[in-house]
């Protein structure tokens, strides 16, 4: 298994849904040009928890209902959801 599957396994998260999907289970869902931005937490005794998710839309409809694929998964883990966000700006 690869290692951002792997991440998506650890942390939750689909490979593939739609927007709609995420927003329905996390509370950080960030549409952002042909990105959906997605962060997320979960209890880890370094305190460190946050995680962020890269997802590009795989067709044409860049609605709540267009497909998205995952892209990109943090290794590291954030303080914040704030730090988080920055992660994922950052990828291309």
């Amino acid at each position: 298994m690869s290692k951002m599957k792997d991440l998506a396994n650890k942390y939750k998260i689909p490979t593939q849904a739609t927007p709609e999907d995420l927003e329905t289970r996390w509370g950080k869902v960030i549409t952002f040009g042909d990105r959906v931005i997605l962060v997320g937490h979960y209890y880890h005794s370094d305190g460190n928890c946050y995680f962020a998710a890269v997802y590009e839309f795989l067709d044409d409809d860049h609605s709540c209902e267009g497909f998205i694929g995952l892209r990109e998964v943090s290794e590291e883990r954030f303080e914040d959801d704030g730090h988080a966000i920055e992660w994922s700006l950052k990828q291309n």
